[in-house]
């Protein structure tokens, strides 16, 4: 009796052992289609200097939304928000910015320019070319400067905004001040990018430095190897290297930029207020350099709200909490109404 009880008991274990490791594989593998999950058709259209890909998801006669990623990243970062945005009926567009993606400039001789002001132009482009007349928008890194900038200078044009980090409008005169040897140590790479050393270094091994970066700015983000690998591909294009290194240069005063947008650089290092009705968001766990949400909330003078997102979050905050940050964007649709 006692080795039957024995044999039942080791079978039973057996069997439960194999049903964990299933369920594990299985939630494992949805994981990993989770992260792998991609938009299933890019379009294009062309605006401005440049012809556009980008992402559309969503009811064509819903709420527009436009979604403006970063650097190094690229549109999948919203992936899943975009998803639950459409399923609440809005309609979901999310461009490549120059030099990323299938986005392309019409001219072979344009220059290359990755000026924050010639970002956001390319945004009011966008909606011009598929006559958008308001939009809410949102962003995060480079795509929460564009979003804050095109706020600023064409409010008629934003509906509200949702901003990572809050209000990262710079300008080359405000770049000349230096930093405590802490906060310059976090802009290594911006440094780096001003050499021709770090131009070469950077052609030669941009997803590498992506990678780092990813690490870096979310480091409690355990994204998947095949998650990385979607985003990188967008780093293919062949303007990419030319406009990052020209953004972060033109940023420490080491380019001019284009004369066509002297104006606007003007009115930005004006540091403008931003007076749509907005929702800044935070990640506890963002490593990349980014303001404390108290030094930039007087710059939004309407309706405004603050969150700071608990539990690890990073840098990469939409694609690290999809719902909060799609919870924003509702949230920062409803002040309006």
């Amino acid at each position: 009796m006692e080795r039957i009880i024995k044999a039942g008991r080791h079978l039973f274990l057996t069997a439960a052992a194999s049903i964990l490791v299933t369920v594990m594989s299985a939630a494992q593998a949805t994981t990993d289609d989770k992260a792998q999950a991609s938009f299933d058709h890019i379009k294009q259209v062309k605006a401005g200097v440049l012809n556009i890909g980008y992402a559309e998801v969503g009811p064509v006669n819903g709420e527009t939304v436009i979604l403006l990623h970063g650097w190094p990243y690229d549109i999948h970062s919203y992936t899943e928000v975009s998803a639950i945005l459409a399923a609440k009926g809005y309609r979901v567009l999310v461009p490549y910015l120059r030099g990323y993606g299938t986005t392309r400039f019409l001219d072979d001789h344009a220059e290359r320019n990755g000026q924050q002001s010639a970002l956001a132009v390319d945004v009011i482009d966008f909606m011009n070319a598929l006559k958008i007349d308001k939009a809410i928008v949102g962003g995060f890194d480079w795509g929460a400067r564009t979003a804050n900038i095109v706020a600023a200078l064409w409010p008629e044009r934003v509906k509200a905004l949702v901003s990572v980090s809050g209000y990262l409008i710079g300008s080359q005169q405000a770049n000349k001040a230096p930093l405590s040897p802490q906060a310059e140590l976090s802009w290594w790479y911006q440094f780096y990018f001003a050499t021709r050393r770090g131009q070469k270094g950077y052609e030669a091994n941009r997803r590498e430095f992506a990678k780092l970066i990813w690490e870096t700015a979310s480091p409690k983000w355990n994204f998947t190897d095949a998650a990385f690998a979607q985003s990188a591909a967008a780093f293919d294009n062949p303007d990419h290297v030319a406009i990052v290194i020209n953004n972060y240069r033109w940023r420490l005063g080491l380019t001019k930029g284009e004369a066509r947008y002297d104006a606007l650089e003007k009115k930005l290092a004006a540091a403008p207020a931003i007076t749509v009705p907005t929702v800044t968001l935070e990640g506890d766990a963002n490593g990349a350099p980014h303001p404390d949400p108290a030094n930039y909330a007087t710059r939004f003078t309407g309706r405004y709200v603050h969150h700071t997102l608990t539990g690890g979050i990073g840098h990469n905050l939409p694609q690290e909490a999809p719902k909060a940050f799609a919870d924003a964007i509702i949230e920062a649709a409803g002040f309006t109404r």
